[in-house]
């Protein structure tokens, strides 16, 4: 589900770095959200759904050299891979934007994930239920970091569809971790997605900001 719109993919662009046009309204305050998760799970098709802009893109097509390395059970058809980022944005109000930017799937391309994390709000996890446990390192990398984050489950037509309980049990989550059932294909489920994970990152810097001023007894 992570296919380019276009043959041609965009050229990649440095994380804090907006592209041109991407900002005509010169946001003030601009919040910075990743969308990870495992090889083909949806995260391109997420940030392309819900970005106001043409997302900018780094995918190039899989070749029989990566057919040892990349795992390509249940999501056979997929023939594109993200190499560095994807990027979207989204004006919340004048003043206000969000940037969007998903992480490339492929344990090789993980030592993006670090630049790429640097104030970031928080991070949408995006799962698959047949291949859950790819979800795991994204799941670590945020825990470990302080990283607040919420996983969406991306529901694939004709798969068993678990309950948010029973995926927050098989990932061992963090209690008060959000769970949420999505359909990255659709603008308003993934805006749904970014609400949760908006209020959830609220939440958690609202609660250490209280812990930093509460008096030592």
């Amino acid at each position: 589900m992570d296919s380019a719109h276009s043959d041609h993919p965009s050229r990649p662009v440095p994380p804090d770095t907006a592209p041109d046009g991407a900002d005509p309204d010169g946001a003030v305050l601009a919040l910075k959200i990743l969308v990870a998760g495992g090889f083909g799970v949806g995260k391109t098709t997420l940030v392309g759904a819900v970005s106001e802009i043409r997302p900018l893109r780094t995918e190039e097509r899989l070749t029989e050299a990566g057919r040892g390395v990349d795992d390509l059970g249940g999501v056979e058809r997929k023939t594109t891979t993200t190499v560095a980022m994807d990027f979207g944005r989204i004006t919340i109000r004048e003043g206000l934007a969000v940037y969007l930017f998903g992480t490339p799937g492929q344990d090789r391309f993980w030592f993006l994930w670090d630049e790429l994390a640097q104030g970031a709000l928080g991070a949408v996890v995006l799962a698959d239920t047949r291949r859950l446990t790819d979800c795991f390192p994204a799941v670590d990398f945020f825990e470990h970091r302080g990283i607040p984050f919420v996983v969406a489950v991306n529901r694939f037509a004709g798969t068993r569809e678990f309950g948010p309980g029973e995926v927050a049990r098989a990932l061992d989550l963090d209690v008060g971790t959000p769970v949420v059932l999505c359909d990255a294909r659709q603008r308003a489920s993934g805006k749904e997605v970014l609400i949760n994970l908006v209020e959830h990152a609220g939440r958690v810097h609202a609660a250490r900001l209280l812990a930093d001023v509460s008096p030592v007894r």
